[in-house]
């Protein structure tokens, strides 16, 4: 067994999770999904596609049709993107894996913005290479900002790779289109690739009318640029457990990529792949009623959190969580274990996502009923006596 395989930290929110499954008193909001099921015009797809008989193998890249429908979907936000752009994977996480396979050598130099996703700076890692992170800092009242100045200044011409997440898990930070112009020049000048996980974009509360998408890289890169982005059905489509996303990247990547999918997955299920052609025929009636719930569910918690003294904590532009730090308290995963045990609450902390997050704690307000939200309050004030 590698060294590196055996020193990977595991993760802190299934520790906490692991705490309290099973207890049917814990109000758990620890997972970053829904307790929605996902749609039934999606759900029937994948039945019919059974029902067909569709159990065999598919094409490395996926459907074709699926893969016309993404870029299709994808051009209608961010303009054109071709078929040949486009590969599915077996979720999002798996998207992230075949990236860093596809452009990581070890001792290859990576830059990521944290807090983020766990995932995003274990994986380089297994890959042996050298991460650097650059940590969003916290303004007065909860609010997570970028000090641009100093991302660019880690990114050199020895830099590889830079991992970007936004809208991002934990903060719900959002990078601005000047931002994210300012990341594809200097990245330009270095010969920097940019690895975007923006599978949180169409979780976006900036947009009053629900049907458009925080900014992306795609908005501002030409086709040739040294990009790859990172989706997934899993969020905005309700669709977690179905393990469904895609790769957006330079056409002269993706033929390589098909060989990666081949030695990870071979192919993503095609019951499954209906199911998300089934979700984008959909998405006009399926991801504008998603992001108006969890609006409100937003809109529920966080009033009720800012209320309760010693708390910090700011509404999110985008994603699906309230990341919040409770003063006074110590280690984030032992205040999360303690919550479990003695409140029966269950949320993941904050040193999960990084050192920088230490006394944080991540709150997922994706509940199918509010009601869960504010129950789920009342029990931390209780707790905290007041």
């Amino acid at each position: 067994m590698r060294a590196t395989v055996i020193h990977l930290e595991e993760s802190k929110i299934r520790e906490v999770a692991n705490a309290g499954m099973g207890r049917s008193d814990v109000l758990a909001f620890w997972f970053g999904e829904s307790d929605e099921v996902t749609p039934e015009p999606v759900r029937r797809a994948a039945m019919e596609s059974l029902g067909r008989g569709e159990t065999f193998y598919s094409h490395n890249l996926g459907l074709p049709e699926l893969r016309s429908a993404i870029a299709s979907y994808t051009s209608a936000l961010h303009g054109p993107i071709a078929a040949d752009r486009v590969a599915v994977t077996s979720g999002g996480v798996s998207g992230l894996m075949l990236s860093m396979q596809a452009l990581l050598d070890p001792g290859d130099e990576v830059v990521a913005v944290t807090p983020v996703w766990p995932n995003l700076t274990a994986q380089p890692q297994i890959m042996g290479a050298r991460l650097r992170c650059i940590p969003l800092r916290p303004q007065p009242g909860g609010v997570w900002v970028l000090d641009m100045d100093a991302l660019l200044a880690a990114i050199t011409p020895s830099t590889r790779l830079v991992i970007v997440n936004a809208p991002n898990n934990p903060t719900g930070w959002t990078l601005t289109r000047d931002e994210q112009r300012q990341i594809i020049q200097h990245c330009r000048t270095t010969g920097t690739w940019i690895l975007a996980d923006e599978v949180y974009e169409r979780l976006y509360y900036d947009d009053p009318s629900n049907s458009v998408c925080a900014p992306s890289f795609l908005d501002l890169a030409e086709a040739e640029d040294r990009l790859v982005v990172v989706q997934s059905f899993s969020k905005s489509f309700l669709m977690t457990g179905w393990r469904l996303g895609w790769l957006v990247m330079p056409a002269e990547m993706t033929h390589h990529m098909g060989k990666l999918i081949e030695f990870n997955t071979s192919c993503t299920s095609v019951f499954t792949q209906q199911a998300g052609i089934a979700a984008l025929q959909h998405a006009s009636e399926i991801t504008p009623r998603v992001v108006s719930h969890l609006q409100v569910c937003r809109d529920a918690l966080v009033p009720l959190l800012q209320a309760l003294p010693g708390i910090e904590v700011a509404s999110p532009r985008g994603g699906m969580y309230a990341f919040f730090r409770l003063t006074g308290q110590g280690d984030s995963l032992d205040l999360a274990k303690r919550l479990v045990r003695e409140a029966g609450l269950g949320l993941a902390p904050g040193n999960a996502f990084g050192l920088e997050a230490q006394g944080w704690l991540r709150w997922c307000f994706a509940s199918r009923d509010p009601e869960r939200l504010v129950q789920g309050v009342q029990r931390l004030k209780t707790w905290l006596g007041v």
